[in-house]
């Protein structure tokens, strides 16, 4: 990429990240005295958390409310599922093992004795609070996203089998969402001044140490990612077409890979996946629906980087990261944040809400793993929008059966011979 396209593409991080490092300099500098910025980080903080629970529910009910007549797709989109769902869920084993024998946070020299953590809630407590609250006004809280995301999830589908984006009460949805989207746009803005602000107190306070224990979260999350890349995309494309699936893979899984990479955006990766799915052999109707709904909902590299997140934060506040409760509720929060709020504008972000919320941590956890969001994000998105690809071969594998792939070769070298005969004929005449 020239330089113009660098620009484009990381505009806003390295608005922000400079922001931050600023914030940091600021910090070390004037040490104590920086503290007298913090109320423009919590402005900023304050500005999040009251948008985030209309950004929620208007952006999934009017996603959903959106669909046309699912029915069609029938053992594709049980395929998909099942393979995003079983896919984040070994992503999520792998960072437990790596975050328990390598802590994110070991070390640290940020403590937060005096802030108070919420209790985390039990078992059964979770699963009813996963699902609903006892009012309507419990809703209006960022405290319970996952009843928000239910609620909106339900609504969604009642919007669209009552006439959909059609009906008024859909016109309004797209256009509240329109609307929220800017205010959010505007919000964003303030973010470099925001972060860079809450920075400069917190190094303040804390001292330049607190760089380092960032650049320690990032030694444990980055060769941990090679590592997925490099062990189970190779396993899944075994499943997904055999020794012919990995080799396929390999060879034209890095455009898409180094595509994600540079531009941070699964989106952007979308036309490059589907060379490399038509190069590999995925019938375009699989091809069409998993990589365009896996751009949004397959998250294995936001899986990684959510329970890194997490444990970062346990480590932070003083908290014992173990135990089968935790372990499962931070699996489901990560599966959750990567295979529903990525698609939800502002995912990112509103994951590192729910994480925050769900787990009792005071506020300022959050500008903590918004930072941390930010610095993984490159490689983050490189698994999420190269495994697309990979998840668009097992599809093909569930839906079409193991002989799959024989089968586009076999068709691919009879197309072969039949052109070498028409390019004969046409030589003879």
């Amino acid at each position: 990429m020239n330089k113009s396209e660098i620009w484009k593409n990381y505009r806003f991080p390295i608005i922000l990240l400079s922001g931050i490092m600023i914030g940091a300099v600021i910090g070390v500098i004037f040490g104590e005295k920086a503290k007298v910025l913090a109320p423009l980080g919590d402005i900023f903080l304050n500005l999040m958390f009251t948008i985030v629970v209309p950004m929620v529910f208007v952006s999934i009910s009017s996603a959903v409310g959106n669909m046309v007549n699912m029915k069609r797709l029938g053992k594709i989109l049980s395929s998909l599922v099942m393979v995003f769902v079983i896919t984040g869920a070994i992503a999520g084993v792998l960072v437990l093992v790596v975050v328990n024998v390598f802590p994110p946070a070991a070390g640290t020299s940020i403590h937060f004795a005096g802030a108070e953590m919420e209790e985390m809630s039990g078992i059964g407590e979770m699963v009813v609070g996963a699902l609903t609250v006892d009012d309507f006004s419990g809703l209006m809280s960022r405290k319970n996203m996952l009843p928000i995301i239910v609620f909106a999830i339900l609504s969604g589908f009642c919007v669209s089998a009552c006439g959909g984006e059609d009906s008024p009460v859909g016109r309004m949805l797209n256009n509240l969402n329109s609307i929220i989207m800017k205010i959010v746009s505007i919000i964003m803005l303030y973010a470099p001044i925001g972060l860079g602000a809450y920075f400069a107190s917190l190094v303040g306070e804390f001292g330049p140490g607190l760089i380092g224990d960032y650049g320690h979260a990032m030694l444990v999350y980055y060769p941990m990612c090679i590592l997925y890349f490099m062990a189970a995309f190779p396993a899944y494309s075994y499943f997904a077409g055999g020794k012919e699936g990995v080799r396929r893979m390999f060879k034209h899984i890095l455009n898409p890979a180094v595509t994600a990479f540079a531009t941070q955006s699964s989106i952007a990766a979308l036309p490059v996946n589907c060379e490399a799915c038509d190069k590999i052999g995925v019938p375009r109707d699989i091809r069409d629906i998993v990589l365009p709904m896996g751009a949004t909902m397959h998250m294995d590299g936001s899986v990684l980087s959510s329970i890194v997140k997490i444990s970062f934060l346990f480590g932070i506040f003083g908290q014992s990261f173990t135990g089968i409760g935790t372990y499962a509720m931070a699996m489901a929060v990560a599966i959750l944040s990567a295979f529903v709020l990525s698609g939800a504008p502002g995912g990112g972000l509103v994951g590192e809400m729910l994480i925050v919320s769900l787990f009792g941590f005071p506020a300022e956890a959050f500008p903590l793993i918004a930072t941390i969001g930010f610095l993984v994000d490159p490689a983050a998105t490189c698994l999420n929008a190269s495994g697309d690809t990979i998840a668009s071969m097992m599809v093909t594998r569930l839906v079409e059966g193991k002989d799959w792939l024989e089968k586009r070769i076999y068709k691919e070298n009879s197309m072969g011979n039949t052109a070498a005969a028409q390019a004969a004929i046409a030589e003879t005449k």
